[in-house]
């Protein structure tokens, strides 16, 4: 192998590396925001549970009329 190639291909395989390293980054990002949203879901379901135990028509949201009207 000649040189030139040689150092072709240890450039592509650190690029290749640095990019596998920024997607799991970014995997590493996502899966703190999923967790973050289903906690936030979750509360949001417990909270609607627990308005309609208090009576408030049955755990739906009131419905209100936009200001503009």
């Amino acid at each position: 192998m000649s040189e030139p190639r040689i150092e072709r291909i240890e450039e592509r395989v650190a690029w290749l590396e640095h990019h596998v390293s920024q997607q799991d980054r970014a995997m590493l990002e996502m899966a703190e925001r999923l967790d973050r949203i289903v906690r936030e879901l979750t509360r949001l379901r417990e909270r609607s549970a627990a308005a309609g135990a208090a009576g408030e028509a049955g755990g739906a949201l009131p419905e209100e009329r936009p200001p503009h009207y």
